[in-house]
Formats: structure tokens, C-alpha cells, sequence
């Protein structure tokens, strides 16, 4: 059964790949230009990145090895809103468990698409100030050094190229530009 999908047609989509944080779709199409083709889309778990700022003007990111890159990546503290769960309770928890740090006060910084051509990965961005400090508890999969550093120098590195998670850059420099009111 064939649907419409903005100037695309849909003839039949096909799983070709799940695990609890990805799907790959292979889609057979119909192109703007009337021509048949495939098109394929990763759908990842909705995300969260979450910047917290204390009352000195420090930020504090995380460094940890990332998989994909194979190598350490600076990045906002980042993961996945659970099903069911609502984002700001997602951005709490990957703080909690992630930095150690709990906030009296969330901004919500807006929306990010990452990776709009072949990648559905929608994430919500949020500052955090009035910090407390804890103990974190990662996930087994993440080994994590906290980053602590101005928001000027945060803004820096991303200009740099060292930090260049895309949720991280654009999380930061919103920041930047909110809190400069």
C-alpha cells in the first residue's frame, strides 16, 4: 500500500535492523522526480542534552570514549528519554546519573533534528543552574571524567573544533546566547 510522504511516495518500507536504540528502515519510493528508487532511514531513541552552569559561570561537560569515533569525545551531559518518560524528567536523570548533579532550575534551550537527510534523532536541549553536587551512577557501558570549565571557554573549543558533538555545540552556544541577555 503506497502513501504519500511529502513529494515522496512510499511503496513498502522493510525493517532491516533493531536494537533498543536504533532502527534501520530501508524505504522503496517513489522520488520527487518520478523515478523509483530506496531510501534508507536510521530512527534513533529521542534524546536529551542537558549543560549545567553554576553560579561562578562554570560549565560542566563530560569526557567519554565514544564507540562510533573511537576516541574521547567533550560533550554535554546526553542520552536518551526513555519510553513514556517526558523529557525533562530524561534530562534529570542523565544529569543525576551521568555528572552527579541535581538543578532547582531548567531552561528549556529548544529542539535539535542532528541529522535531518537520513537520520530521524530528534533531541531536546536544556540549561541547567541552581546545581547540586552528588555522586553519579553511569551505566556500565560509560566511563566518564567530568569537565569543568567556563562557558566562555566551552564556546571556544567549539569554535576550535574540540568539542564537536553537534548537540553539545549547539547546546552550548544557545546557552551562550541566552545567558547574555
Amino acid at each position: 500500500m503506497s502513501k504519500k510522504h511529502g513529494p515522496w511516495t512510499i511503496q513498502n518500507s522493510e525493517v532491516k535492523y533493531k536494537n533498543p536504540w536504533i532502527e534501520v528502515v530501508e524505504n522503496v519510493v517513489i522520488r520527487p522526480d518520478g523515478c523509483s528508487g530506496i531510501f534508507g532511514v536510521v530512527k534513533m531513541k529521542g534524546g536529551v542534552s542537558v549543560l549545567p552552569i553554576d553560579e561562578q559561570g562554570f560549565v560542566y561537560l563530560i569526557e567519554e570514549f565514544k564507540f562510533a569515533l573511537g576516541q574521547d569525545s567533550i560533550e554535554a551531559v546526553t542520552g536518551g528519554i526513555d519510553e513514556d518518560e517526558d523529557s525533562l524528567l530524561a534530562a534529570r536523570r542523565e544529569l543525576k546519573e551521568e555528572a552527579g548533579i541535581e538543578a532547582d532550575d531548567w531552561v528549556h534551550l529548544g529542539w535539535l533534528n542532528p541529522f535531518t537527510s537520513a537520520i530521524d534523532s530528534p533531541a531536546e536541549l536544556f540549561l541547567a543552574r541552581g546545581l547540586h553536587f552528588g555522586v553519579s551512577d553511569p551505566d556500565g557501558t560509560e566511563t566518564i571524567r567530568m569537565v569543568k570549565i567556563t562557558l566562555e571557554e566551552a564556546v571556544q573549543m567549539v569554535m576550535e573544533s574540540k568539542i564537536t558533538h553537534g548537540q553539545s555545540c549547539v547546546l552550548i552556544l544557545k546557552a551562550a546566547r541566552f545567558l547574555k541577555k
